[in-house]
């Protein structure tokens, strides 16, 4: 199916921003390049330059080789500047074409994560909700290095989805890379679980009716969630909803195909999709153990069942599809859905796109049937 048109525009904003990006990129490796050969020029060029310049020898008091404890981390201010632009965006964005979320209750909480920073958890209750309330666990999308749960589109996605589906929505404020890597985020994630769990009738929840949740990077998170769960304290779960998600960063089953329909080069495509990879990962040979991939797990057997939603025209396709099948190989059930003629980002879009309310409402539905005792019971 062709994309839709309301994303004309937006995709050619696109293309400019991943070239720019990827020029910004080879301008940065030949400027490496540069150095490293200056480096190591014979005595006479390279040291002269240092002493032109005043640059400070390797491992002098000047070098910027390791920062001083305490001090910002290199590229910290260009990162805060990037969120800032980022957030702004994601405002934009909310009154432009989404959908602001109804009053809701909140109350955050700040959660102990043992051996990992602690992590913030906020609980969006709807008025007049049954006690105990069925509850879902969710985890923001932005790369795993944008993104919070002050968002303006992800604050207004939950509150609409907690009044919609009269659920109680825990929203996980998992820490950013490359400041905090895996597994920090899914230790944080297992942590907000079990917090979950173990406060439910303070908070009045119902702990044979919780689901988890999550959207792009966040939908790793989540997946890998529930495989630690699994694995370590069994809590039940009635749920999964997995909504444009990323389980495989080894990159294996990245479909280049979507973004080559939009005509960015597949080169540049790709180079922008394990630049993720990278920032998320402490290495890229993190990518292949279960909890960075969770496809890549030896087993999916006891997972709970699942929703997956997926978009035409986002390279990222194949995950969902790749994971439904693992799962219903492993005797679990799973529902795989695309949307044709949409992009990665079309959750988002609400306000503007009959598409992105029909996601909506697929998603609301299936938090709905956390309501019905006889679903997955």
């Amino acid at each position: 199916m062709p994309l839709d048109p309301f994303f004309a525009e937006r995709l050619r904003v696109h293309r400019r921003y991943l070239i720019a990006q990827a020029v910004k990129g080879v301008r940065r490796s030949v400027g490496s390049w540069w150095g490293a050969v200056r480096a190591h020029a014979p005595d006479g060029t390279a040291g002269i330059a240092r002493r032109a310049t005043g640059a400070a020898q390797p491992g002098s008091a000047q070098s910027g080789s390791a920062a001083r404890p305490g001090s910002a981390q290199p590229g910290s201010a260009a990162r805060a500047k990037h969120r800032r632009a980022a957030r702004a965006w994601d405002r934009a964005e909310l009154a432009n074409v989404g959908t602001p979320g109804p009053d809701v209750g909140i109350e955050d909480f700040e959660l102990p994560v043992p051996g990992y920073p602690a992590v913030r958890v906020r609980v969006y209750r709807p008025a007049d909700l049954p006690t105990p309330a069925p509850a879902v666990l969710t985890f923001f999308g932005g790369a795993f290095r944008i993104g919070g749960i002050d968002y303006p589109t992800t604050d207004a996605a939950n509150r609409r989805r907690a009044v919609a589906a009269s659920v109680v929505v825990v929203a996980v404020d998992y820490a950013l890379a490359p400041e905090h890597r895996y597994p920090t985020q899914i230790e944080q994630g297992h942590a907000a679980l079990e917090w979950l769990f173990d406060r439910a009738d303070d908070l009045g929840l119902d702990r044979e009716r919780v689901a988890i949740a999550g959207t792009s990077a966040g939908g790793a998170i989540a997946a890998a969630v529930t495989l630690l769960n699994r694995d370590r304290a069994g809590r039940r779960l009635r749920l999964q909803v997995l909504e444009v998600p990323v389980v495989d960063l080894t990159g294996r089953h990245i479909d280049l195909r979507a973004t080559w329909a939009l005509r960015i080069p597949s080169v540049i495509a790709f180079r922008e999709l394990t630049s993720v990879a990278r920032t998320y990962l402490p290495s890229l040979a993190a990518a292949r153990e279960p909890l960075a991939s969770p496809l890549r797990a030896a087993s999916h057997a006891g997972l709970p069942p699942a929703l997956i939603l997926t978009a035409q025209y986002d390279p990222l396709r194949g995950n969902g599809a790749a994971y439904g099948a693992a799962l219903r190989s492993n005797g679990v059930e799973a529902t795989v859905v695309q949307y044709l003629g949409v992009t990665h980002d079309i959750p988002i879009f609400t306000g503007a796109l009959a598409a992105a309310r029909a996601w909506e409402a697929q998603v609301v539905a299936a938090l709905r049937s956390l309501h019905d005792p006889d679903v997955n019971s």
